[in-house]
């Protein structure tokens, strides 16, 4: 049970909130202070001014965060991940230094930093949490701005040679190029500083080389932080929605009405996304799969009805409802059958709210006029959409659906049908959970009026 739970389901308090992220960055501080301390003979001034160098690093990862990814502070997991891996270089970087050979340093893969936080946020966050690592490791390296200038090239080019992370042969690439900065630019310190570079400076090449190995790891790496602190990386939203996933392909097969709706959706909600600044990939990997449920009962969906007729007509308004209603449970239960994410299983659950199957209600109460059932009998289970994400889907299924109705596609009646479908969501107060602005949703509405008119525009009859 506790599996097929949302991880949202639970999120602490703001105020829970922030006392675990200050808990958290203060156990940071200590744990990189007193790892600096080991095997240090260290007086208790050192040690109050490399607690003050380290706290002002971590105020400052804060601050950026604070003012560039906010969203991440509202989530302590994510500050659990960010904190981890900076520890686990810092450790990695005193254990590593702490062996007789000074080179061994140059194994340790920093890029793999900027990897594997480009693969779940930006890249400029990325580099950002690169560098402090490297500030942070610097202090306990001999030669520390060589150590920080050769890292934070080799991170750029990483994050550079890695900027579409959709094909896991990229990172091969990826690996290739960091060795050879590596290599190009410790020759180039070594002539500058020497003069000339011996062989024995160029044995040391080989510490490079193992470098650029050890990034091979940043998919299982990956992989592992996705299941652990359930993130959902570019990389797996691109393979989710390739036409080849066999959950897309079912719907393709058994339900391709909806299929088709659900392509058109995901497109109306990448323009969308894109204009608003939100993440363009989750969106629309969340519009593919939304409508999954109604492969169990494909014929009960007026997309894929057949000209045989409509099988609604035989049944009774309550039993209709059901039916419609649960394809958002079906959706669910198949989504985890084939071990769909988390996050995309919450767009199956919030794309239709809490809203009313009216129709059928309406349907019900013109047959039964002092029926037993009421409105709530008709209404989804929801939870309504909590992300910027999923509200733009629910506004992109609900308008993409309604455009199928309109007897004739003009300026005007589009422009009418993108304006009445979200008043109607928003008097229904679906997006109440939603941090999204008035602006926001203007922008929205402006985008799918485009997009629809792009779509239904009249053609040129050539004679």
């Amino acid at each position: 049970m506790q599996r097929e739970m949302s991880i949202y389901s639970a999120i602490p308090k703001p105020k829970q909130k922030g006392f675990i992220n200050l808990v958290l960055f203060l156990a940071s501080i200590a744990i990189v202070v007193y790892t600096g301390m080991i095997e240090s003979d260290m007086t208790f001034i050192e040690v109050a001014g490399d607690t003050i160098i380290v706290s002002a690093c971590y105020l400052l990862l804060y601050l950026f965060i604070l003012h560039f990814r906010k969203e991440i502070l509202d989530v302590s997991r994510k500050i659990l991940f960010i904190l981890a891996i900076i520890l686990a270089f810092v450790i990695m970087t005193k254990f590593v230094i702490t062996q007789h050979q000074a080179s061994i340093i140059f194994l340790v893969p920093y890029a793999l930093i900027a990897l594997v936080i480009r693969s779940f946020y930006d890249a400029r966050l990325a580099m950002f949490i690169l560098l402090v690592t490297l500030m942070l490791s610097g202090f306990m390296v001999t030669g520390p701005f060589e150590f920080i200038f050769i890292n934070l090239l080799a991170g750029i080019v990483a994050i550079l040679s890695l900027s579409d992370i959709n094909r896991k042969y990229k990172l091969i690439f990826s690996s290739f190029m960091v060795t050879i900065t590596y290599i190009v630019i410790f020759i180039a310190l070594t002539i500058r500083q020497k003069g000339t570079v011996s062989m024995s400076e160029l044995s040391e090449l080989k510490w490079f080389i193992g470098n650029g190995l050890l990034l091979l790891s940043g998919y299982p790496i990956i992989s592992i932080f996705e299941k652990k602190f359930y993130f959902l990386s570019d990389t797996t939203m691109h393979e989710l929605s390739d036409s080849n996933n066999p959950l897309l392909r079912r719907l393709s097969e058994e339900a391709p009405g909806s299929y088709q709706h659900s392509l058109q959706v995901a497109n109306l909600a990448e323009a969308a996304s894109r204009s608003i600044g939100a993440n363009v990939l989750l969106s629309r990997t969340g519009s593919l799969y939304h409508d999954i449920g109604k492969i169990t009962s494909p014929e009960f969906f007026i997309e894929n009805q057949k000209s045989e007729g409509n099988p609604h007509l035989d049944l009774d308004p309550e039993v209709s409802s059901r039916i419609i209603i649960n394809h958002v449970e079906e959706g669910v239960k198949l989504a985890h059958d084939y071990k769909i994410p988390v996050q995309i299983i919450d767009f199956i659950k919030t794309h239709h709210g809490t809203k009313k199957a009216y129709y059928f209600y309406k349907k019900y109460l013109q047959k039964e006029k002092t029926g037993k059932l009421t409105e709530v009998d008709f209404q989804y289970k929801g939870p309504k959409p909590f992300s910027r994400e999923m509200a733009i889907v629910m506004m992109a299924d609900a308008v993409e659906a309604s455009s199928r109705t309109l007897e004739e596609y003009t300026e005007e009646t589009i422009n009418e049908l993108v304006e009445r479908t979200v008043l109607i969501q928003e008097q229904e107060e679906q997006f109440s959970d939603a941090p999204l602005t008035f602006r926001e949703i203007t922008e929205i509405k402006a985008v799918f009026k485009k997009r629809l008119s792009n779509m239904y525009h009249s053609r040129i009859a050539y004679p």
